[in-house]
């Protein structure tokens, strides 16, 4: 009996706090949520006298976050501190920062942190100067007003990450990203808690390292867009300040025309004509694995390379190698009949394990994407899983079965936030999902990573493709797999968003920019309205076979204005289904919002003096107001004839046609209030 009762009262406890939790992020803004939160009585007020003290060994990187800490702090409450800068010793009204190490950042980094808000201090603590750092980022998204004050609420928090590889892949060799395009997102990563910047460096559209032993490659493979050795450097300082680890990428034995381009002898076909590519793609120049100037030349600009990364793991890219110039070359054929290589994964397994044995004696740890897990690769390597169909399920997917066999292993499937699909999508992909684990078997999983490819991006719009969805993404890797209401997380996620803003970020500013180009700054509200209904097209859909679009194509057109969750689509369908469930008063006046704005889009829409780029959004507007009219009408009047309803079918099916790249996303919401009309209000 005392068993049972024992367990009831163990029951109810934890099920008691994770209500509270619940309840606690209905109330807080936090992402990623922290792993135990309780509330007290508290309210930090945030006035003149706040400081900072930071009682621990001197690390840098706490030093530098809490001077911008201070900074944010002061622009988001509009409160002018006296101090500045971090004090000496904690006094009243100080937020005090205290940890037991200054940690080299690594995969065994302890990331955790305790925090506590009382009336007169705030207190983080951390076994690493790296969990301090974390601590600071929750505590700024603590910050709330009401009519009077701004001030931090009490709270005590026990946080720790589920997962410690929590990183963004940015490909810069479709699209070079400048400099401060890196900084502004490895500021947004230190917001959301993410420590691992994956920088995809080569590929076929260029090589974006300066090599001072092979300085052909920066003057015939990169357009002169690259990174000298002194800004990426500055760029591994930056990320280590903000404790984020860099991974570099050079894509080989594939993906090698630029390589190819300033090294022609390395090829696998001698008489190809080698150049930078322009489209996206797969496209057939690939490394010859049979020659010993190939590994001579890797191991030189491997050498060159890797100091300038001090991170363990070293990523060799490896994917979508077709092999056709192997095929079409004799000299490999015999080289793969000599050696007893049956295929052209078993070559490309011959050459990865040649790499790693480089790469090993310089200190670093291969990592690749999944296809270089054959049969005869060691598990010494680390496999980036990016193609497995049955990630998160109860079977698993390439990441599962990694693990089984011994690899460390990183997950990307379901991450792709290039495809343009939804925060909800990557937001329902766990990492490991229901698959029953060893617990050695799940120390391999490392963690995940999105991945921002740059066929479609550039500089003005690479941050509205990556956020605000990739916050949601950190948050499925840090937070608790029991962590996962849809509805919580975008209410929270509006909120973040925001202040991701507020760090530099252009994801939400750069709309506007693109439509005041786009209209020569005329007006540009009928086009807002526009793009808060439509999304760019998903899946790579928009650049079909990767031709439609070149690297030097014009990228601020009305499809890169648009976003993915497109604001107003969402709540609308919302509105639709809450008067389709309960058409009173307020669900009526709700959805007759919508429906009377986009009712004189058109009208708007034609006051504008038109050019190529905008007036193929004509019928576009058009249609849309005439539905929305019939619409609103029938709903008013609860009156509609068969002939309007014929009509509105007829002018849905014409919006059902994508246009300049984008999609409305408005469709079966519009289609399910069509057929409630009919139903309830066809005389």
């Amino acid at each position: 009996m005392k068993k049972i009762i024992l367990l009831i009262l163990f029951t109810s406890f934890f099920g008691a706090l994770g209500y509270a939790q619940s309840a606690l992020a209905g109330q807080y803004d936090l992402m990623p949520w922290p792993k135990e939160i309780k509330e007290n009585s508290a309210k930090f007020m945030i006035n003149s006298d706040v400081t900072i003290s930071i009682n621990s060994e001197h690390s840098e990187r706490v030093r530098n976050v809490a001077i911008h800490f201070l900074r944010q702090l002061s622009n988001k409450t509009g409160v002018f501190l006296k101090e500045g800068f971090p004090v000496a010793s904690g006094q009243a009204n100080t937020i005090l920062i205290s940890y037991d190490e200054v940690a080299t950042l690594n995969i065994n980094t302890n990331e955790s942190y305790t925090l506590e808000v009382n009336n007169e201090t705030i207190k983080i603590h951390a076994k690493t100067d790296i969990g301090a750092l974390r601590g600071l980022q929750t505590l700024l998204q603590l910050v709330t007003n009401d009519t009077t004050s701004y001030y931090i609420p009490g709270v005590t928090i026990s946080d720790t990450p589920r997962f410690v590889w929590r990183g963004l892949m940015i490909d810069v060799s479709r699209h070079f990203q400048p400099i401060n395009v890196l900084k502004r997102n490895l500021e947004a990563m230190a917001a959301v808690k993410m420590n691992v910047f994956h920088w995809h460096l080569t590929d076929d559209q260029g090589f974006r390292i300066e090599s001072k032993v092979y300085p052909e490659i920066q003057e015939l493979a990169s357009d002169g867009l690259y990174y000298t050795q002194e800004q990426i450097k500055e760029v591994v300082a930056y990320a280590d300040n903000l404790g984020i680890r860099v991974i570099p990428e050079i894509d080989v034995p594939g993906h090698a025309s630029a390589i190819l381009t300033a090294f022609p002898e390395l090829g696998s076909k001698g008489d190809y004509k080698y150049s930078i590519e322009r489209n996206s793609g797969i496209f057939d120049p690939t490394l010859n694995p049979t020659l010993d100037s190939t590994y001579e030349f890797l191991e030189n600009l491997f050498t060159e390379i890797t100091p300038l990364f001090p991170d363990e793991y070293f990523h060799i890219g490896g994917d979508e190698n077709e092999g056709k110039h192997w095929d079409e070359n004799k000299d490999i054929q015999n080289f793969k009949s000599k050696h007893k290589l049956k295929t052209n994964h078993d070559l490309q397994t011959y050459f990865n394990i040649k790499l790693e044995k480089i790469l090993n004696k310089l200190g670093k740890k291969l990592m690749g994407w999944d296809e270089i897990m054959t049969p005869n690769m060691p598990t010494t390597a680390v496999i980036h899983s990016w193609r497995g169909e049955n990630e998160g399920l109860a079977n698993g997917g390439s990441l599962i079965a990694a693990a089984k066999q011994g690899y460390q292993t990183v997950l990307s499937n379901g991450y792709y936030i290039d495809r343009m699909q939804s925060v909800e999508h990557h937001y329902t992909v766990d990492p490991i999902g229901d698959v029953t684990l060893t617990d050695t078997e799940r120390s391999k999983i490392l963690g995940g990573e999105a991945t921002m490819w740059s066929e479609l991006v550039t500089p003005q719009t690479i941050d509205s493709r990556i956020w605000p969805r990739t916050a949601a993404i950190a948050e499925r890797f840090w937070s608790a797999k029991e962590v996962n209401d849809i509805e919580n997380m975008k209410k929270r996620l509006a909120t973040i968003s925001f202040q991701l803003e507020s760090l530099g970020l252009t994801h939400i500013k750069n709309r506007d920019v693109i439509l005041r180009s786009m209209t020569n700054n005329q007006d540009i509200a009928a086009l807002i309205t526009l793009t808060k209904i439509c999304e760019p097209l998903k899946i790579y859909a928009r650049n079909k076979d990767g031709i439609e679009y070149k690297t030097y194509s014009p990228f601020n057109l009305f499809a890169d204005a648009c976003v993915v969750d497109a604001y107003d689509a969402s709540n609308f369908n919302a509105a639709v289904g809450n008067f389709i469930k309960t058409p009173d008063t307020q669900n009526t006046d709700s959805l007759l919002s919508y429906l009377k704005k986009w009712s004189s889009n058109y009208e708007q829409f034609s006051a504008l003096a038109l050019n190529p780029k905008i007036a193929p959004l004509g019928p576009l507007s058009k249609n849309l107001t005439s539905v929305s009219k019939h619409l609103a009408q029938a709903i008013k009047t609860k009156s509609i004839t068969s002939s309007q309803i014929d009509e509105i079918h007829n002018t849905l099916t014409a919006l059902k046609t994508p246009v300049v790249d984008v999609e409305l996303v408005i469709l079966e919401s519009l289609n399910q209030l069509t057929n409630y009309s009919q139903t309830h209000f066809t005389k």
